[in-house]
């Protein structure tokens, strides 16, 4: 049901090009996932998704437990037909947004007790809980329930979740049962190299068919972020795919790739472009500004999305100062087409062995 194979290696940095199979088709890695917290993919619809590319989107299990519930979504045959989406679905365990969102969180050896954001309700999230409801969502890839602290976090809270992360860790891989569903472990230790490389190595042990690596891009300079990538990531097994979570700005994803990591999300391109910012092959366009009130040419000359074919800059800023919606779908479209087109540009690199040329053109156009 599930396999990864490495199909290229990058003779300049420790990029790879790779194929991931799930049960709802192949994914190309690397590769950048649309974020649908709560079974939406903001202002896209599941046929625009396919339109751009999208192979792989993610959902939230925190946010999908609390509305529409867990027994709703089971009940609809699961995720992928409940928002009719025919590709793969990762779902995240939560672990971010109960620590996050929530409030009075408590912690404990046992798990998490916290207040919903929506009504302060009370809900318990243990290992095993996460489970349950990431079994009935039906995702194709799952993730184990961890503690995730802020940049910058004292050392001795940092390797207090970092043994409870190994523990939860441990219990997620012996409640899951679902042999369609892969689960993936997931690495913390904040910016802690001790702490970072004992968390690979005990869920390395214990043997999950994917790792991620979490607590990056919650505060600390990118300059940290690739530091403990450039130390943990060797880490990891060569055969397994490698997650690096909630990061999509276009520097990390490059700088991610040449350190070795397959899979990436991040809210950034949808984000961004429901406040009137596009990212175009010439760098950010704040396309609200009074500049391309009279600009009748496309976002992105270089972009062959339907955005670009299709509307001007002109109309698009009438949009936003109209606070109508199609304009944030508009952009969001774009944003997303773009990310997409650049992993392919970034895969093929890897394949004909230009990924160092091709990061160079592409810093030098997008960041000056």
């Amino acid at each position: 049901m599930f396999t990864f194979t490495v199909e290229t290696k990058s003779g300049e940095c420790h990029g790879r090009a790779g194929r991931l199979s799930t049960p709802h088709g192949e994914i190309k890695t690397p590769v950048f996932m649309a974020v649908g917290t709560q079974a939406s993919v903001k202002t896209m619809s599941s046929d625009q998704l396919k339109e751009i590319g999208a192979s792989i989107i993610l959902g939230n299990t925190y946010h999908l437990y609390l509305r529409p519930g867990q027994d709703v979504i089971k009940e609809a045959g699961g995720l992928h037909s409940f928002m009719n989406w025919p590709g793969a679905i990762l779902t995240d365990s939560g672990g971010f947004q109960v620590f996050s969102l929530s409030s009075l969180t408590k912690v404990s050896e046992e798990g998490v007790l916290f207040r919903s954001h929506i009504d302060g309700s009370p809900h318990l999230f243990t290992p095993e809980k996460v489970m349950e409801i990431e079994m009935d969502l039906g995702a194709d890839i799952v993730m184990a329930f961890d503690q995730c602290l802020p940049y910058p976090s004292a050392y001795t809270l940092a390797r207090e979740a970092q043994e409870r992360t190994t523990k939860w860790a441990a219990r997620c891989r012996e409640r899951h049962n679902r042999s369609d569903q892969a689960l993936f472990g997931i690495v913390q230790g904040v910016a802690y190299r001790d702490l970072r490389e004992k968390s690979a190595k005990e869920l390395v042990a214990l043997d999950f068919p994917g790792y991620a690596i979490g607590g990056l891009s919650v505060g600390e300079p990118k300059e940290i972020m690739y530091e403990v990538l450039d130390y943990t990531v060797p880490l990891l097994p060569e055969g397994k795919p490698r997650y690096l979570m909630g990061v999509g700005s276009p520097d990390a994803l490059w700088e991610g790739v040449a350190r070795g990591i397959d899979m990436f999300d991040c809210v950034l391109p949808t984000r961004i472009a429901r406040n009137g910012t596009a990212m175009t092959s010439k760098g950010r366009v704040i396309i609200r500004d009074a500049k391309y009130a009279r600009d009748f040419g496309p976002l992105d000359a270089a972009c062959s999305c339907s955005t670009c074919r299709n509307y001007s800059r002109a109309y698009l800023r009438h949009l936003f100062k109209a606070k109508e919606i199609l304009g944030m779908i508009l952009v969001s479209y774009h944003n997303l087409f773009f990310l997409y087109k650049m992993m392919e540009k970034i895969r093929a690199s890897l394949v004909a062995g230009e990924f160092n040329q091709a990061k160079e053109e592409f810093f030098v156009n997008y960041y000056g």
